[in-house]
């Protein structure tokens, strides 16, 4: 979870250019009490709970990237804020020429006493609310109540924005990012087109994309080369979770040895991470420290149930041999479950 403090912030209207829609910059930045400060750091940080980062990209010079070379001035001197948050609402409403691309108010803000994976910083937030929800109005008056609905926006929901923390210069500062809407390839403009981010490959990322890669596999891959049951497919995706449950350091022989033990699966494994990390453009090590919040992650999507028809589902999280599967003489399937104690 990233935390900070608002110090202050400004707002410019960006429309879409290829509809011929305005952009309106202001001149001032908001004043800000208490109350509001303390509404505006839940609206803009709460919605980021991914601890994917990123980091700003050129593919010649970071100098030349927009929202670079913007950031960095705003960091060596905050008085430049409204200036370079100018420029860039400017770059924005550039990018904006796709019809799906929604309007919607752009703030640029300044943060002190940011707390990222552990470390403490200064950052920059840039967001965009695009949608509007309508909100009910109720006022009690001497006789009953007085009701009325008013469009606004809903602080539980961030469209768009961005963390640039004040770290790591020299390579592009680090980011976390955000983007609820526009989720047609056409439209995502938001990472690619304005911020230019390429992720930043870290123990998380390393740890991530190596578990998606694991779960891959087992769940698509294995049934087109051999004859598995499912019970041995949730045996093999609770060993890939245990594996890195259990280890520091992730080793990709040891792995491959530990969890799918037959050559020939291990082969298998190894063409299809081949093609995997060429058709996704993953740069993946075959050794990297394990980040413990990667694997917490990746454990709630690896499945562990075994559904029959819509009677039973049976949650198998250890030895497989406890687990036997048959078809008695009326052609009846069963599962006969083995145990050593009743909980």
């Amino acid at each position: 979870m990233i935390s900070g403090n608002l110090q202050e912030f400004i707002i410019h209207k960006i429309g879409n250019k290829s509809l011929d829609e305005n952009l309106f910059l202001t001149k001032k930045t908001i004043l800000l009490d208490d109350e509001l400060k303390n509404i505006l750091n839940s609206y803009f940080f709460s919605s980021f709970k991914n601890e994917e980062r990123y980091k700003l990209h050129h593919e010649f010079d970071i100098n030349l990237n927009e929202v670079y070379n913007c950031t960095s001035k705003i960091f060596d001197d905050v008085n430049c804020l409204q200036e370079q948050s100018e420029n860039i609402a400017k770059h924005l409403y550039d990018q904006s020429d796709h019809p799906n691309i929604k309007s919607g108010e752009l703030y640029v803000a300044y943060f002190t006493n940011c707390i990222v994976d552990g470390v403490e910083t200064e950052a920059i937030g840039i967001f965009k609310s695009e949608n509007r929800d309508i909100f009910l109005d109720v006022k009690q008056n001497f006789e009953g109540f007085d009701i009325s609905s008013k469009q606004g926006i809903n602080i539980n929901k961030l469209d768009k924005g961005c963390f640039i923390f004040n770290l790591k210069k020299e390579e592009g500062y680090i980011l976390s990012i955000i983007d609820n809407t526009n989720k047609s390839k056409d439209a995502q403009y938001w990472k690619d087109n304005f911020l230019k981010v390429i992720i930043l490959n870290n123990e998380f990322h390393q740890t991530n994309q190596f578990l998606t890669l694991a779960r891959q596999f087992v769940s698509k891959q294995l049934d087109e080369d051999f004859e598995i049951t499912k019970t041995d497919k949730i045996d093999l995706l609770n060993r890939s979770v245990d594996y890195f449950k259990n280890h520091e350091n992730f080793d990709k022989d040891e792995f491959e040895e530990q969890v799918f033990a037959d050559d020939e699966v291990i082969q298998s494994f190894r063409k299809f991470d081949n093609v995997y990390r060429e058709e996704n453009k993953l740069e993946l090590d075959d050794n990297f420290f394990i980040s413990e919040n990667a694997v917490k992650k990746q454990s709630r999507i690896f499945k562990s149930v075994l559904k029959l028809d819509k009677n039973f589902h049976i949650y198998i999280h250890g030895n497989k041999d406890m687990i036997e599967q048959g078809t008695d003489d009326d052609g009846r399937k069963y599962y006969k479950i083995y145990y050593e104690q009743e909980n």
